[in-house]
């Protein structure tokens, strides 16, 4: 189950706010959101891959005695064991995010790799990384996490290896049969994405991508989906929506609330009601 996030508040002289959480995603050993002012990092290590978005403001550091910098439209890829620290580029700071990816993740012979090119100029790929930030922030969300995760993962290893470029769609519909049977399976408990890649004998990546282009839905809206058409007929049963999200799967009301407000088009309580 995913801790709650841990929050500073901002500070007299200086602003500095924190979020900090472990999601239950394969891979990610901290989730870390800070804005900060005057802060300045002295030289540390991380066990972890520290992968690096700025919002706003930006960020000089050093990295193998190389100075390097993160505008708001580079991905900054820090790997584990490298002292580095860290700086606001101006008065007014910055506000990032990371994560923080077990340090076995993206594998030690890409390590001199990154120390070599730690910041990455790729709109898609920094597209991903915020996408898979909102969804960390939501509890319920794993499998989608976890799928964002694999993609931005293996457009990580292609830039590190000189090809970025993603693997196309891959046709395969007998494995995407077997995943939706599997998902059909455990509507309520769900599955992480590795598990289902074990079953199946199939790479992750490769899983996803036979599966959305079967059904031309991603593995976990497919999921969601038949979690809320389960919801419906129990609310329908007279379930109240606090029993409902427990009962399909959600991880609270909240979360029930939220995708069935998005495909039904009003809240549970009110498609009771009615």
């Amino acid at each position: 189950m995913a801790s709650e996030p841990s929050r500073t508040s901002p500070t007299s002289r200086s602003s500095r706010t924190v979020s900090a959480w472990r999601p239950p995603v394969a891979g990610v050993v901290e989730v870390f959101h800070a804005r900060f002012t005057e802060y300045a990092y002295p030289m540390h290590v991380h066990e972890a891959w520290t992968l690096l978005i700025v919002d706003t403001g930006a960020v000089r550091y050093d990295l193998d005695r190389h100075e390097h910098g993160t505008p708001h439209d580079t991905v900054s890829l820090l790997p584990p064991h490298v002292p580095h620290n860290g700086s606001p580029v101006t008065a007014e700071g910055f506000r990032k995010r990371v994560l923080y990816l077990d340090g076995t993740y993206l594998g030690d012979e890409l390590i001199g790799a990154a120390v070599d090119h730690p910041d990455l100029r790729d709109p898609l790929l920094r597209r991903r990384v915020g996408q898979l930030h909102g969804t960390l922030v939501r509890p319920g969300e794993e499998l989608e996490a976890e799928s964002r995760l694999m993609f931005v993962g293996e457009r990580l290893r292609g830039h590190l290896r000189g090809d970025p470029v993603a693997s196309p769609r891959a046709a395969d519909p007998v494995l995407a049969r077997r995943l939706r049977e599997l998902l059909d399976e455990r509507v309520v408990e769900g599955m992480e994405l590795r598990e289902a890649s074990a079953l199946v004998g199939a790479h992750p990546a490769h899983l996803v991508r036979a599966f959305s282009a079967a059904y031309g839905i991603a593995p976990h809206q497919y999921l969601t989906s038949l979690r809320v058409g389960r919801a419906r007929r129990l609310l329908l049963e007279g379930r109240t929506p606090s029993e409902v999200a427990v009962a399909t799967g959600f991880y609270d009301q909240s979360h029930l609330t939220r995708h069935f407000r998005r495909l039904v088009g009003v809240p549970p309580g009110r498609f009771r009601a009615g």
